[in-house]
């Protein structure tokens, strides 16, 4: 045999002898990951959906003088509580009196006139009747004593307007509430009567105060679906309970009572704008203010429900990492609900007997097998 196939030879016949070692020596494959799994908890609840609300006050007035003038007095401390019918302003009242007075003097001259010519009249009557005056002449002497007394009654029209004027120079609150600062000062000339009269000053009431809330579509539609099926009557028609908190508040402190459901979706955010009114005696709520809302949601029933750290988002889907019972991933898609007591309603998407991944939801791949362990889906271990 030549040289060169005999080390052709023992080179396959060593390849071959290490084979069998090469192969021992290949790292097995990796386990399944473990993690652990629990049934949903079972419990009868009753579903209170959770809102961003904006406090707003229920009235909210620009303070107009009616007249127009001098500012000539302030009779309020900026930021300080008024009182309907406070005195707030009062506009230079010397114009507004002469023209008062003018007035009087001019229904004091038209009721001289109107008394002559009532007289004139009466006189006229006697003549007629002794045919010392004709008929058209006492006809005339009528129409006299009518004109005058239109006269009386335009005077004693303008004499009101120029007292209303007189009394619209006292600028007052028209409501209870909180007035803001001063937006003119003393001296300057403002215009009134008009949409366009100079701003003096805003007032806010207080109590009770509103807060505004926005649902979306998805769940304004849930809503007229419950009220269909008479599960949870429309707040259109029922005062449904609303609770809510500030910033720094803890659990729900504040309750009140939803009052107005809007009559149309925004066609720009696609919300449903509704408010709810809260007594506020203490004057702690305040208009501007942001607050979490809780809104009685739905009446007591079955549900299940599971920890918040295992809901997967992919995109704007919710999925749940389900472990099959040949102990594979799957991704379930789901529908969520609020949050009872720390953990998350689940509306729709799972079953009782569902295993779902709790700890380890990173791990879990759908489609790969997994190592479970069993926890309470309550406490998560």
């Amino acid at each position: 045999m030549p040289p060169v196939a005999t080390r052709l030879v023992l080179m396959a016949a060593l390849l071959v002898l290490a084979l069998p070692a090469m192969t021992a020596d290949a790292p097995p494959a990796p386990p399944p990951p473990t993690v652990t799994v629990a049934l949903p908890v079972q419990k009868r609840i009753t579903e209170w959906d959770e809102y961003t609300g904006r406090f707003v006050a229920q009235q909210r007035v620009e303070v107009r003088a009616r007249v127009s003038g001098y500012l000539d007095s302030v009779h309020f401390d900026e930021g300080q509580l008024v009182e309907a019918g406070q005195l707030l302003f009062v506009i230079d009242q010397r114009p507004f009196t002469a023209g008062v007075a003018r007035a009087r003097a001019d229904v004091a001259r038209a009721q001289t006139q109107l008394k002559l010519a009532q007289l004139e009249l009466e006189r006229g009557q006697r003549l007629e009747a002794s045919k010392a005056m004709s008929r058209e002449t006492l006809e005339e002497r009528r129409a006299k004593r009518d004109s005058a007394q239109a006269d009386v009654a335009a005077a004693t029209a303008v004499q009101q307007q120029a007292e209303l004027d007189l009394g619209f120079t006292e600028v007052r609150a028209p409501m209870a509430g909180r007035v803001s600062d001063l937006r003119v000062d003393v001296g300057n000339v403002i215009s009134g009567g008009s949409a366009d009269s100079t701003l003096l000053t805003t007032i806010v009431s207080l109590d009770p105060i509103e807060l505004e809330i926005e649902a979306s579509e998805s769940e304004f539609m849930r809503y007229t679906r419950l009220d269909s099926a008479g599960t949870r009557r429309s707040s259109r028609e029922v005062q449904n309970p609303v609770e809510a908190r500030l910033i720094d508040e803890d659990g729900w402190p504040h309750k009140g009572r939803m009052t107005f459901v809007d009559n149309e979706l925004d066609p720009v955010t696609g919300t449903m704008l509704g408010r709810a009114t809260f007594a506020n005696p203490d004057h702690v709520l305040l208009p501007g203010m942001f607050a979490r809302a809780r809104l009685y949601g739905e009446g007591e029933h079955d549900a299940l429900l599971i920890p918040d750290a295992a809901v997967v988002t992919d995109q704007a889907t919710k999925l749940l990492m389900v472990v099959k019972p040949d102990n594979v991933i799957e991704a379930r898609p789901v529908l969520l609900g609020p949050l009872i007591d720390g953990l998350r309603v689940v509306r729709e998407g799972l079953t009782a007997t569902d295993r779902i991944v709790v700890v380890g939801v990173q791990r879990a791949r759908p489609g790969q097998p997994v190592t479970p362990t069993t926890a309470d889906a309550a406490g998560g271990k």
